[in-house]
């Protein structure tokens, strides 16, 4: 495999419009992107355009595409409205304290995705909410404990990959405790070490022996980890912290473009610290240059360094793997609508009314 294939099976970039555009199809044929992010204006034709939109994908790869999706429930859904399964937030889920109806609700999501071809769900939110002051996540969790947290979160999981695609928790290594937004500003979690391993890291351990597929990482400082660098740009936690909790998927990081990076590195010094670090899958979720400076820094990088190279090997290599764990394809013609808004989903959606007392 060349050079910018090895780079660019570790980006995934997102794009504009509801179908794909000639440039990203060229840039997956050629190996340049390992995959893209859809976000609500790729998908406002409903399921039957958006299984068209990730058909194009499938059909260029002989093995499953990495085709994300921020598809938690709640308020980051990006499907909604009819005929679209209709979740709460994950708060919610977790206060009716039924493991086994949050294992439904989350297969009920991931048979809706896996109907119109998405792999990746960049879900579950294995955050604990510890911050009341918290902007960013909120009610998206499912608790302030770290026990509820992990029992939630790895049932949210299995029922995704039951479903055939890839579960990915968030955000590595514990975003709930800070009071700003990552996308706007720059989070910071100053809880010593024996602190964050015992409540923030819980959850992804469990989710780790548990068998999810991805985690994604956190732009968040741990000054007890790394007092220089947020989470994604480490290697403390991308390598080490990712070792002590015995994670061995692939490891994706949150959008490189979100302020909490890009505000002090730019793209080039954040694909190439990240992938350093020990991320295996760079998120760039809106410019096609940017996608295309990160590649071409990746690129200079492992022509300079052959232990870069070997760590660009490395993530290719288990970007590689989860797509063999894919299990996905778009249903053909008017079967995608028997799944999506079907009678599972609707039971689902029936029993979620029940609970929510209305």
């Amino acid at each position: 495999m060349d050079l910018a294939a090895t780079c660019g099976a570790l980006i995934m970039g997102g794009f504009a419009g509801t179908s794909v555009p000639p440039h990203v199809l060229r840039a997956l044929r050629e190996g340049r992107r390992g995959g893209v992010i859809l976000f609500k204006p790729n998908v406002e034709g409903g399921p039957e355009q958006v299984a068209s939109l990730t058909r194009q994908v499938h059909e260029l790869a002989s093995v499953a595409p990495l085709i994300g999706i921020d598809q938690e429930g709640g308020r980051v859904a990006r499907l909604r409205g009819r005929p679209w399964l209709s979740v709460p937030p994950m708060a919610t889920v977790a206060s009716w304290g039924d493991v086994d109806l949050a294992r439904r609700i989350a297969a009920g999501v991931g048979r809706e995705l896996a109907a119109v071809g998405i792999t990746l769900n960049f879900a579950p939110v294995l955050d604990i909410n510890t911050c009341a002051a918290n902007p960013i996540i909120g009610d998206r969790a499912f608790g302030a404990d770290a026990g509820a947290v992990e029992s939630f979160g790895i049932a949210w999981l299995h029922g995704l990959q039951d479903a055939g695609l890839l579960a990915c928790g968030k955000h590595f290594p514990g975003h709930g405790d800070t009071t700003k937004d990552s996308h706007i500003d720059s989070p910071v979690v100053d809880q010593p070490i024996d602190r964050l391993h015992r409540v923030e890291m819980a959850p992804f351990r469990a989710a780790a022996a548990a068998g999810v597929a991805a985690l994604m990482t956190a732009h968040v400082v741990y000054p007890a980890l790394d007092a220089d660098r947020p989470a994604t740009l480490s290697p403390a936690v991308c390598t080490r912290e990712r070792e002590r909790i015995g994670f061995r998927g692939l490891l994706v990081s949150d959008d490189l473009e979100m302020q909490a990076v890009a505000g002090k590195w730019s793209i080039e010094e954040a694909a190439v610290l990240a992938v350093a670090a020990g991320c295996d899958l760079l998120l760039v979720c809106w410019s096609e240059d940017k996608q295309e400076r990160a590649l071409e820094a990746l690129v200079h990088e492992a022509e300079r360094s052959p232990a870069f190279l070997a760590r660009c090997e490395q993530a290719r290599e288990r970007t590689a793997l989860a797509r063999q764990r894919v299990e996905v394809r778009p249903v053909d013609g008017d079967d995608v609508l028997r799944v999506v808004g079907g009678d599972t989903s609707r039971a689902i959606e029936a029993e979620i009314t029940r609970r929510n007392g209305s």
